[in-house]
């Protein structure tokens, strides 16, 4: 069983924003897998398919960044899945727009969806891919919550096309392979209570 996370925020004004990156990766996974059976629980939309011989979850939490912890560590409890098998997809301020890397270790780097799981899980032996959404004039919130620019949204469906491949890989072959893929390529030219959106 894997367990594959997209980081976003709930409701329409979040839509489509650069922070629902992870939430968008998901919807193209589910879409290529014609996966619809998508289910509440957990605070979170769970999705599931079988692919090479697993049970693929896809988890979209519904609580607001802050606290994505809280329903990823309630599914890793119920399913009983090791960390290892788990991959957390989310939009990266720091990358250049259009550029994806993949790490099985690190620090939040600023991210609080991240920032919460970490908390949450009690480990930051976390498989993540982080996806370039890249800095604009103003400050780092604003720009996380804004939507993609015309110019910016021709982009955008290759980007996710290209990240959804990754996850795949992920699961087919494991983080090394996976890594090793998305980090070459990468470095090629090219609420509740408590809840916060950013």
């Amino acid at each position: 069983m894997r367990i594959v996370i997209g980081l976003g925020n709930p409701g329409r004004e979040y839509a489509d924003t650069r922070h629902n990156i992870g939430f968008m990766v998901l919807a193209e996974l589910a879409r290529r897998n014609s996966a619809k059976a998508e289910r509440s629980r957990f605070r979170a939309e769970l999705t599931e398919y079988f692919m090479n011989g697993e049970k693929i979850i896809l988890v979209a939490p519904q609580t607001y960044m802050n606290l994505s912890g809280v329903a990823v560590n309630q599914v890793v409890n119920w399913y009983r899945v090791p960390i290892e098998q788990m991959l957390v997809i989310y939009d990266e301020i720091d990358l250049p727009l259009g550029q994806l890397r993949m790490r099985e270790t690190g620090s939040a780097g600023g991210h609080n969806g991240l920032k919460s799981i970490i908390q949450e899980l009690g480990t930051n032996k976390i498989t993540r891919l982080r996806v370039g959404i890249g800095r604009g004039p103003g400050t780092a919130v604003a720009h996380v919550l804004s939507r993609f620019n015309p110019m910016e949204q021709q982009a955008v469906p290759d980007l996710i096309t290209r990240a959804a491949d990754a996850v795949e890989l992920w699961i087919k072959e494991g983080s090394i392979a996976a890594m090793n893929a998305v980090n070459q390529r990468s470095a090629e030219p090219a609420a509740k209570q408590g809840e916060q959106p950013a």
